[in-house]
């Protein structure tokens, strides 16, 4: 395989993603999207919203998710749509609030410890990523071993990061799961793809994460750890684009534009590579343009002149 560099998820999945890449650079490919999550009940934060004593919800934590959520963070509740990266001219506020809601939430912790990054305060994010991930935070734990695999603010220590990545796995976290192939792949402890595939097919069953069902998708149509199976993975791939994740949109698009695991439908494709777009994913654009601009006009050499679009 490949060398990898280390990937934290951020929803753009971030896009090396495009449905082109093959099985012999799988953990490649899926460790660029990113992006991820799955987590057991037993490591779930409650979905009760935190209160002031006199029952009204915090001000605190809500704006601290609206500025500093995690789209991949299994604890960030359905009604947020979280922040693939935080916005510079945000962090301020982003350590203000979520400073003060962490002491309820591990979620605002974690929180806490992304808009310290994001600042390029390493020192305090890592101190906010132990404090969350002590308190069970599975992205939290994921954080702190792509810190430990890289040597990013504390000393590179590969068997600290794989111990990280297993937690956050073991958890349900579809991130820990790839960290851990991708820890393997750059000379880490040994993953075996069929055991990665294993964990996360029983995090999907448990969980249905769109993450999880997307990464899932992504090892079924490549035959990672297991047999190949199109119609399975498309199945997946729908499954996550019903819960608007953006590689999964652009996947099952190009599945449904190739006639792959099923019929060929360019109406429905292209639906598909629209909605994934207008929620961030750049790649898809190149799906869209092909059912747009269906002619091609090359010179003598088959080079491409232009496309010609209705």
């Amino acid at each position: 395989m490949c060398r990898v560099a280390w990937y934290k998820v951020r929803m753009t999945t971030r896009f090396t993603n495009r449905p082109t890449f093959v099985a012999a650079i799988f953990v490649a490919a899926i460790l660029a999207l990113t992006a991820s999550s799955l987590v057991s009940p037993a490591f779930a934060e409650s979905p009760r919203p935190a209160t002031h004593s006199a029952g009204v919800p915090s001000a605190d934590l809500a704006l601290c998710d609206r500025l500093a959520a995690d789209p991949s963070d299994p604890d960030r509740p359905a009604g947020v749509n979280g922040v693939t990266a935080i916005a510079a001219a945000d962090t301020a506020q982003a350590i203000r609030y979520c400073k003060t809601a962490s002491g309820g939430s591990r979620r605002a912790m974690y929180q806490l410890g992304r808009a310290y990054a994001a600042n390029g305060q390493m020192s305090e994010a890592t101190a906010a990523y132990r404090k969350a991930a002590d308190k069970g935070s599975s992205s939290a734990m994921v954080e702190l071993g792509v810190l430990s695999a890289n040597g990013t603010g504390v000393g590179k220590d590969p068997n600290a990061a794989h111990a990280l990545f297993q937690r956050a796995a073991e958890a349900g976290n579809a991130r820990g799961v790839i960290n851990l192939v991708a820890l393997a792949d750059n000379g880490g402890p040994p993953m075996d793809p069929v055991q990665a595939r294993a964990l996360l097919t029983r995090a999907v069953s448990e969980t249905g994460s769109a993450e999880g069902q997307f990464q899932l998708g992504l090892m079924e149509a490549n035959g990672a750890g297991g047999p190949k199976d199109d119609v399975a993975a498309r199945a997946l791939f729908e499954k996550a684009a019903a819960q608007n994740h953006p590689g999964a949109l652009e996947w099952a698009g190009n599945f449904a534009e190739n006639g792959r695991g099923g019929p060929k439908d360019k109406a429905v494709a292209k639906a598909y590579y629209e909605r994934a777009i207008a929620l961030g994913n750049d790649s898809a654009k190149a799906g869209l343009e092909r059912i747009n601009c269906p002619l091609m006009l090359s010179d003598k050499k088959g080079q491409r002149l232009t496309t010609l679009c209705f």
